[in-house]
């Protein structure tokens, strides 16, 4: 095949200029699609100061609120019963008997059990016999001494007689109407009669005294015979007080000498808390103060207790201070041994709380103030009955600090709105932007 090489270089140069045009004509509209851009660009650079200076600072917004600074320390501890009675066999014997088992309900003067008293018993009939003939020894001297003083009473009548008549024989002597040995003979019945009146009183005297040493040996002897009765007793096992049987010692059938326990007797009327404090805690604690105890056991309830007993020994080792703290367990629903969690109400009077981030920086830079307990501080507090939201700055008295928070002790009141945080330093009398996170009042 035969080619035209004149024509073929004519045809080839064609198609190069055209497509140098080509080239040139895209690079024409991308140069002038770059000088569109830089210019939009210049002229938004030069509008972004004007918007920025009308549009208002976001700061959040919180309200103020009353509060603890710190959360009251919670201590816990285990629940006991309020007193624990030992019942012990007084005497010694078998025991015969036991009414009542672990967890029984008990009240007091209630008999829980029996001791074998057959040798008590033999002993106060012994005793009572001995009363009864005591008495009876009374009662014959004391009917002796009846028939002697009416004797002596006789012997009294019979003495005025003889004497009446010795002086009447004396008269008639002296008138010489008698003889003088009827005169002596009258004198000697009258002295007789005088003599058995003495020796009669004497013998009354001497049987009253019998009588008050009988009478004495009676009282002895009932003295012995309550004594027996008493004794006796004891055979009967009986509670002295109300409360739940907590635990049971001994068994029927087991020998009991005095002082042996047989069952002990646990009083929930009240639960009583024993909490250890410390030495820089006890100083806020006082006899009558109120408390609040948890258990887990009733998670949905809170007990309110006091403080009954404060040690005045504290170990020796750990320098902890036992505190005795009673709750009302009126339907008996706490046992003993639970878990009980304690906090102590203190009379911390309630303040401002807001976080240390609303503080502006010139307050909260002064590392000195911060380290003082009370220092000024510096908030920003939303106007009310302004168009805009707007924002002045208040110098405060700030008190303690802790976990991010501190106390305001006097510049800001509770339901007043203030910035807890903004996205720049603000400045007193600027309108700002409430944020979503901002709280209303």
């Amino acid at each position: 095949m035969k080619i035209d090489v004149g024509k073929y270089f004519y045809t080839t140069r064609i198609q190069s200029n055209k497509l140098l045009v080509t080239c040139l004509l895209s690079l024409g509209v991308l140069c002038s699609g770059c000088g569109a851009s830089v210019k939009d660009k210049a002229d938004a650079q030069s509008r972004q100061p004007a918007a920025t200076a009308n549009r208002a600072t976001p700061v959040d917004v919180a309200v103020a609120k009353t509060g603890v600074l710190q959360e009251k320390p919670e201590f816990t501890a285990t629940t006991a019963p309020y007193r624990t009675v030992s019942l012990r066999s007084q005497i010694e014997g078998q025991l015969l008997a036991l009414s009542v088992d672990v967890g029984s309900v008990v009240k007091q003067g209630q008999t829980l059990g029996q001791v074998d008293d057959a040798l008590l018993v033999t002993a106060l009939n012994q005793a009572e016999a001995e009363l009864a003939s005591l008495k009876s020894e009374v009662a014959r001297t004391n009917t002796q001494i009846v028939n002697r003083k009416a004797e002596v009473e006789r012997l009294r009548l019979e003495l005025v007689q003889a004497q009446s008549d010795a002086n009447r024989q004396q008269q008639l002597f002296k008138e010489g109407a008698i003889s003088e040995q009827v005169t002596q003979t009258s004198r000697t019945a009258a002295q007789t009669a005088a003599q058995a009146l003495r020796a009669a009183i004497s013998q009354v005297s001497t049987e009253q005294q019998a009588v008050a040493t009988a009478q004495g040996r009676v009282v002895a002897q009932q003295a012995v015979v309550a004594e027996a009765r008493k004794r006796r007793s004891y055979a009967r096992l009986i509670s002295s007080i109300n409360g739940v049987v907590a635990e049971k010692v001994s068994e029927p059938g087991n020998l009991l000498q005095p002082g042996n326990e047989v069952l002990k007797i646990s009083d929930f009327s009240r639960v009583k808390v024993v909490v250890q404090l410390s030495e820089l805690e006890i100083g806020n604690i006082r006899v009558g103060q109120s408390v609040r105890v948890s258990l887990d056991a009733f998670p949905n309830q809170t007990y309110t207790g006091r403080v009954a007993r404060i040690s005045p020994v504290a170990d020796a080792t750990a320098r902890l201070i036992p505190v005795e703290v009673e709750i009302p367990n009126s339907n008996a629903k706490i046992g003993s041994g639970l878990l009980a969690r304690v906090t102590f109400a203190t009379n911390t009077a309630q303040r401002v709380v807001i976080p240390v981030t609303a503080l502006a920086e010139s307050a909260s830079g002064n590392k000195a103030k911060q380290e003082e307990n009370q220092s000024q501080g510096t908030i920003f507090v939303l106007a009310k009955g302004a168009a805009k939201p707007t924002v002045s700055a208040r110098s405060v008295t700030l008190g303690q600090r802790s976990n991010g928070n501190v106390e305001i002790l006097s510049g800001l009141q509770a339901g007043e709105s203030f910035v807890v945080r903004s996205g720049k330093p603000l400045k007193d009398g600027e309108t700002v932007g409430l944020s979503v996170l901002s709280e209303k009042s």
